[in-house]
């Protein structure tokens, strides 16, 4: 089974507003690790849709309209996606995506290829997140030790970072920073089976 770890800027948290400005992708099998393909880039977007990003999100990823314009057009991105996921043999019960929040990444995804795009070319619609692998894992701790969840619990990538003893995601965020970073904490966290 293949791992399409993901990771996406972009220039807010709305999908209907907001744009994608990067994407990078790292495919992995998750019965050994190995990696089997890379995929990054910038993309494109008109200076008016630009403007309407929310300052938050660019103060987090240091965007500027400067480092988008050698960007690819969506169209672009999408092709060599598409061409990747095709060489890779990615389809439905043979992989899965992987990312930190899927309600947000997912819904950006949909931006480049919509879902209906998706379903003809039977790709997975399993989109499953770090948070629910770690809080999983905690439950079962609590229950095996028999003590109470905590009254409270952050779930960020970064403070499933810090429990797992490894440093926090490279700043600015980047799309690439933050696949490596997820890749980091899955392979402590779940590790893989060879």
């Amino acid at each position: 089974m293949l791992g399409i770890f993901l990771d996406q800027e972009t220039t807010g948290l709305d999908s209907a507003k907001h744009k994608l400005l990067e994407i990078a992708i790292k495919v992995v099998d998750l019965s050994t690790g190995q990696l089997e393909a890379t995929y990054e880039a910038i993309i494109a977007q008109p200076e008016a849709a630009f403007k309407e990003s929310d300052p938050g999100a660019l103060e987090v990823n240091g965007f500027s309209w400067d480092a988008l314009r050698g960007g690819k057009s969506q169209q672009m991105a999408a092709s060599e996606i598409i061409a990747l996921f095709k060489k890779l043999g990615i389809v439905r019960k043979k992989a899965v995506f992987i990312c930190q929040n899927p309600s947000f990444d997912r819904a950006f995804f949909a931006h480049l290829i919509p879902p209906y795009e998706q379903e003809k070319m039977v790709w997975p619609y399993h989109w499953l997140d770090l948070a629910s692998m770690y809080w999983a894992l905690e439950l079962k701790k609590s229950q095996t030790q028999e003590r109470d969840l905590p009254d409270e619990i952050v779930l960020s990538k970064d403070t499933i970072a810090k429990s797992l003893g490894l440093p926090g995601e490279e700043k600015p965020h980047r799309a690439m920073h933050g696949v490596d970073h997820l890749l980091e904490c899955y392979t402590k966290l779940v590790g893989y089976c060879k």
